[in-house]
């Protein structure tokens, strides 16, 4: 029995008016760069559509690397080579500032106790008050 999409079971369609080759290309090194090739429901090529660059790089965390991705504005592979660089500077910055404010979110938060405050009718320690980290 087929369940109806909602937020849990999102319905998992793909649309084929905007279909798209993927082409990798790395130098081993630094990252990769992925080319983004429009194409029609056929698989031939839809020049009708802007070819999309994306770059990927990794950046070590103290609970191992972390996958950044990112946009490169670019009209051909070389240029994307060209623009990766600072692509992918802005991109790390943007990820570590995210990293930042979720560490300081976590570090904010309060921790209460399972079945209320203590000393308050319908409440208390006895009975099991078992920590929650959000």
């Amino acid at each position: 029995m087929a369940q109806k999409p909602d937020e849990r079971n999102p319905e998992l369609k793909m649309d084929p008016a905007t279909l798209y080759r993927e082409d990798v290309f790395t130098d081993r090194k630094i990252g990769v760069i992925r080319r983004l090739t429009p194409v029609k429901t056929d698989g031939a090529d839809d020049p009708g559509r802007a070819t999309l660059y994306a770059g990927e790089t990794q950046i070590l965390t103290s609970v191992g690397p972390l996958p950044v991705n990112f946009e490169i504005e670019a009209n051909s592979l070389g240029e994307a080579a060209t623009n990766y660089a600072e692509a992918a500077k802005v991109a790390v910055e943007r990820t570590v500032k995210d990293l930042q404010e979720l560490r300081r979110q976590a570090a904010s938060s309060i921790v209460v106790p399972q079945g209320g405050m203590g000393g308050l009718p319908g409440g208390g320690m006895p009975g099991g008050g078992k920590i929650q980290i959000p």
